[in-house]
């Protein structure tokens, strides 16, 4: 509010300056040119958070633990009366039992009067924050930060875990998931193999400079079990999806797992011996260790056929997708709220969470599916694919895909280790090469 005030009486003051007689926007004396409008300009610079932080003093804490605003508030010379005003704005915009101990709280003070901050702002989040404006009459709003995108590269060989192979390189291993979602209809994540390799181009959203997530892939390529698969991100009709180099949707009827990131501890056999039963027996499901509270997707869309408890399979949702495809999840510690016979479930959408219910030895999910009523192995079942290219962006969406599979073919180089520019189509031959994109350990 003060240096709204500020600049207004600028402003006025030249506009009168302007209008007076014979000045034609300039103040003459003597028949001199003294002043122009432009003298009377005052440019102020606002910070990150929209405030004019050159006028004022800034203190920076953080939250400590078991405090809250409302306290916060009064130590730093609120009386108690604002204070309540304060937080009742606050709790408009702002869920006040969230607020998280650890986080920073930016304080600006005048530069001549130090009693009490003018400004307070609570940084929610690497992006979000709340702004509490004490100037005149208190205001409290959101704001966000401006986020930039920056497109980057990255591209390995399997020796340990994926995870681990993008911490190596100084990527977030957010990158990882964001893969395993791409090609969770192609690739099991928890088989990846050692040798097995990976190039992809995406973009990060940065913030003050820190990378805060990843915004997107944009093209990726990887070889699994001797198999390679290409994945390009494409809009169509207003919507962005994945496909493959012939133009088939990434997506199939079914989620490779239920699980985004975990790893298979018993697989579908017809002899496998029980540690509970403490006997053979057909194991015909595929298990997943998981900490327990790991949130269990629903494989594919259907509609629940079975949602409760009993004593050997612990709390267990059976959906039934169509008349030939049903899919079972076991041991649940909870089913998800709403998930109940009838219910209609989408591909993806959580319908529970990883427990040990039932005869169970530790946390795990085992995860059953049968077609025409048979118990089958899904990672042996080729699912057909969802949508592809339409017919009539077909031929453009061949120009993209090749300007992107030349960006994910073309070799490193000593300028550029581990990046990839865009090739100019002119620049690329449009015949997509027959020879799959291998990658040895010695190219990393």
């Amino acid at each position: 509010m003060r240096f709204l005030i500020i600049r207004t009486c600028v402003l006025i003051c030249a506009f009168s300056i302007a209008c007076t007689p014979n000045s034609k926007q300039e103040l003459i004396i003597e028949g001199e040119a003294v002043f122009t409008e432009a003298d009377f300009a005052v440019e102020t610079n606002f910070d990150t958070f929209g405030i004019p932080a050159e006028l004022y003093h800034t203190d920076k804490r953080f939250i400590r633990r078991n405090e809250n605003l409302a306290t916060i508030f009064e130590q730093v010379g609120f009386e108690r009366h604002i204070v309540h005003e304060t937080m009742q704005k606050a709790s408009q915009v702002l869920d006040l039992r969230r607020v998280v101990a650890g986080r920073p709280l930016v304080m600006y003070y005048d530069t001549d009067i130090t009693e009490r901050p003018q400004y307070i702002v609570y940084e929610q989040n690497l992006s979000e924050f709340v702004v509490f404006d004490m100037t005149g009459d208190i205001e409290v709003y959101n704001g966000a930060k401006e986020v930039t995108l920056r497109t980057r590269s990255a591209e390995g060989v399997i020796e340990g875990s994926l995870y681990q192979t993008l911490t190596n390189q100084g990527i977030s291993p957010a990158l990882a998931n964001e893969l395993s979602e791409v090609f969770a209809w192609q690739i099991d994540f928890y088989r990846i193999q050692r040798g097995d390799s990976f190039r992809v181009i995406f973009e990060e959203n940065v913030i003050d400079g820190e990378v805060s997530s990843i915004h997107r892939i944009t093209a990726a390529y990887f070889r699994h079990a001797g198999r390679d698969y290409y994945a390009i991100y494409y809009r169509q009709n207003g919507m962005g999806d994945y496909f493959d180099l012939e133009g088939q949707s990434m997506r199939k009827a079914f989620l490779r797992a239920p699980l985004e990131y975990s790893r298979i501890s018993s697989r579908f056999t017809n002899r496998r011996f029980h540690p509970i039963l403490r006997r053979n027996m057909p194991h015909h499901g595929t298990d997943y260790a998981a900490p327990t509270g790991t949130p269990i997707r629903a494989t594919g869309d259907g509609v629940v056929v079975h949602a409760s408890f009993d004593n050997r399979n612990g709390n267990y949702v059976k959906i039934r997708h169509n008349g030939t495809y049903d899919s079972g999840y076991l041991h649940m510690s909870r089913i998800a709220s709403g998930v109940r016979v009838g219910t209609k479930v989408s591909q993806g959408q959580v319908i529970g969470f990883v427990g040990s219910t039932g005869l169970a030895t530790g946390p795990h999910l085992c995860y059953r599916f049968w077609v025409n009523n048979q118990p089958s192995d899904p990672h042996r079942i080729d699912f057909p694919s969802s949508n592809p290219v339409l017919v009539d962006n077909k031929s453009h969406y061949n120009v993209h895909k090749t300007q992107m599979f030349a960006a994910l073919s073309r070799p490193n180089t000593a300028d550029k280790p581990g990046a990839w520019s865009i090739i100019a189509l002119d620049d690329i031959t449009a015949q997509i090469p027959e020879l799959p994109l291998i990658l040895s350990s010695t190219s990393r």
